[in-house]
């Protein structure tokens, strides 16, 4: 059952400009118990406004756009579903004929789960609502080491296949590979992100250092959209979890 609070403010008359006598003399509030009991009748008027809305929000958020194997959420400081994001940048970067070495998406960004089965619009909208771009750029390694030290800290982010980062139940980093190598402080590395993390927010602060970012704004570069080009071109889609980012033995979060 939720409650809503009435607040009913009593003033001395009507505020007329900027500059009045008036004043607020009292303020009274009562509850009122909102239950099933308001859910038998629905007010026609209502229903008919909306109707034609509806139709055409359920046209839009119904179809199908693909498959799940299994249900998929985000979690920390690995998840199947973050797993599947990080590497559908991957494969997304990979159509402007770009090759990252690894991605990141943050699990803020993640709003919802997929269910198991048929996966709507709709679905993948509530998942991913925010309008957000696709983009690839450059770090340093030195500056990829800080960045998998802010996702230490962080307690995990989503990465892409063959990243490897152990990390310790206080925000530490133990040890960091790339497709089974230790990170050149002197290399240079392409990632593919997207632009609200590129902006070096979620605290991956590391990013602020990028350069060579690409990051088209055009509609159909909007990170929902992307996420449902791959979902149409994989079907059914499945991840696992496979160690991309563990915590150290012993050690609990």
């Amino acid at each position: 059952m939720k409650q809503f609070t009435v607040v009913c403010l009593l003033a001395a008359g009507l505020l007329t400009g900027c500059h009045t006598p008036h004043r607020i003399v009292a303020v009274e509030g009562s509850r009122i118990h909102i239950d099933s009991c308001f859910d038998g009748k629905l007010p026609q008027e209502g229903v008919t406004f909306l109707t034609p809305y509806k139709n055409q929000v359920d046209a839009s958020m119904q179809p199908v756009v693909g498959y799940t194997e299994t249900y998929m959420e985000a979690d920390r400081p690995e998840s199947r579903l973050s797993n599947l994001l990080a590497d559908i940048l991957v494969w997304a970067v990979r159509q402007w004929g770009e090759e990252p070495d690894f991605a990141v998406i943050n699990i803020g960004s993640i709003r919802a789960a997929l269910p198991k089965g048929p996966i709507t619009r709709g679905d993948v909208l509530a998942m991913s609502p925010f309008n957000n771009r696709l983009c690839v750029l450059t770090l340093s390694g030195e500056r990829v080491r800080e960045l998998f030290q802010q996702i230490a800290a962080a307690g995990g982010e989503g990465v892409s296949h063959g990243v490897h980062l152990l990390i310790t139940n206080d925000g530490r980093l133990s040890a960091a590979t790339l497709h089974g190598k230790e990170i050149d402080p002197k290399g240079a590395y392409r990632i593919a992100t997207i632009d609200y993390v590129a902006e070096g927010n979620d605290k991956m602060e590391a990013f602020k250092a990028a350069t060579q970012m690409m990051s088209p704004q055009s509609e159909d570069n909007n990170i929902s959209l992307v996420i449902i080009d791959y979902l149409r071109a994989h079907q059914p889609v499945h991840n696992a979890i496979e160690g991309r980012v563990v915590m150290q033995k012993g050690e609990t979060k």
